[in-house]
């Protein structure tokens, strides 16, 4: 029985780079909300006596609500587009934000991770979605523009955190509902671009959509492939991501304003790596940057548990510049095996990233809580070695039909 038909994409445009930055600051705006959570995560540890396992499950709450949902918004939206559905997630990230700001209690908080987690679970398979639509064929370099709105407001939000939160109440986080307000104006205009694409794609009789040239068992291996690739990357990520501020300062003496600033300083290293790696693989193909960015920053984390505070700081720039490129490329790779079910690849493997790093936060919290920060930092640096299982992808040539 062949799957329903997925919805018109309209016919091959030029790159729509205006809607693509939309998108992408969109995306900056969800994440930087987002990114708050870890950035709290010594002064809520503080206030409300919490342990690194209950850490980890404040970031279990907000990863899974972000994970689980995002296939299934991913195939309801493959047959139905909801190009409003951006802004909604807007609405719930700033139910989130506000309860974080009030919240009084550990069950208050879990649930304030929640919201912010549905929010992103409904804003990223429609905008990444929109982010292929407007590629004009680039889709390496859409994607890669997309995520960097992500990874940029990643870095922004412990940044943000350090100015305003470090000397004020916990009441300050209320100021950042500013950012999903704006989130939400922006959103409804590119929902409303959105809207007319999928007018222009159903009115129009030249409709163009790529077909795999993998059969199905082989197909379902390599998703298999990308989806341990992902596990590896994000398990490290979520190492550094969580708990980076606090092998800093239990290792280095550091100040928690000093930690922030350098985990600022590797999600921006983040973030160069995100926009790097798209543009790359449009040019010599996803396979080859997914080898060199899970399996090449081997080397680097494992000399990171055995380096000083200034080759800390320097190795985990290279690490977040290397590991960063794989995303793009892995989604690309992904939506060209499965072309007709963009939404729900999409969902999959936004969700799986989101489960994967609150998993690991949750995981790595309790090895914590059992041996100690550098103990973790030790175990993890042997996860990228993992990216070996890249030569079995197989080589993709998608074909355009009409």
């Amino acid at each position: 029985m062949s799957p329903p038909p997925a919805p018109p994409e309209p016919p091959a445009n030029p790159t729509a780079l205006r809607v693509l930055l939309a998108i992408s600051a969109g995306h900056l705006l969800n994440d930087t909300v987002q990114s708050l959570l870890p950035a709290l995560y010594p002064l809520l540890k503080d206030s409300l006596q919490l342990s690194f396992a209950q850490i980890g499950l404040i970031t279990l709450a907000f990863q899974l609500t972000a994970s689980l949902l995002q296939p299934v918004v991913g195939l309801y939206t493959d047959r139905h587009p909801q190009p409003h559905s951006l802004a909604a997630g807007m609405v719930l990230t700033l139910l989130g934000v506000l309860l974080l700001a009030f919240a009084t209690s550990y069950p208050a908080v879990l649930v304030a991770g929640g919201l912010v987690g549905l929010g992103s679970s409904i804003f990223h398979p429609e905008a990444s979605r929109v982010a292929r639509m407007a590629s004009g064929g680039r889709h390496g370099f859409a994607q890669s523009v997309f995520q960097v709105g992500g990874n940029a407001g990643s870095a922004l939000g412990p940044l943000l955190a350090a100015l305003v939160i470090a000397h004020h109440a916990q009441t300050r986080v209320a100021w950042f509902a500013l950012l999903p307000i704006v989130g939400f104006v922006l959103l409804t205009r590119v929902g409303r671009w959105y809207r007319a694409q999928l007018t222009l794609a159903r009115a129009s009789t030249r409709i163009t959509a790529a077909t795999p040239s993998l059969p199905g068992h082989r197909v379902v291996g390599a998703l298999t492939i990308l989806a341990v690739l992902i596990f590896s990357k994000y398990f490290y990520m979520a190492c550094l991501g969580s708990y980076y501020t606090f092998y800093l300062i239990e290792k280095f003496s550091v100040s928690i304003q000093t930690s922030q600033l350098l985990l600022f300083l590797f999600l921006g290293a983040v973030a160069a790596g995100t926009i790097i790696g798209g543009p790359v693989a449009d040019r010599i193909g996803c396979k080859a940057v997914i080898w060199v960015s899970i399996l090449g920053v081997a080397p680097f984390t494992l000399l990171l548990p055995h380096a000083n505070l200034f080759w800390t700081a320097i190795l985990t720039v290279v690490i977040g510049v290397v590991l960063a490129s794989a995303f793009s490329a892995i989604l690309v790779y992904a939506q060209d095996l499965l072309p007709s079910r963009v939404g729900l690849v999409s969902g999959i493997f936004f969700g799986f990233a989101f489960g994967m790093g609150g998993l690991g936060s949750a995981a790595l919290g309790v090895l914590a809580d059992r041996s100690g920060i550098a103990y973790v930092f030790q175990v993890c640096a042997y996860l990228p070695l993992i990216g070996l299982l890249t030569a079995f992808l197989p080589r993709l040539s998608t074909k355009k039909s009409a």
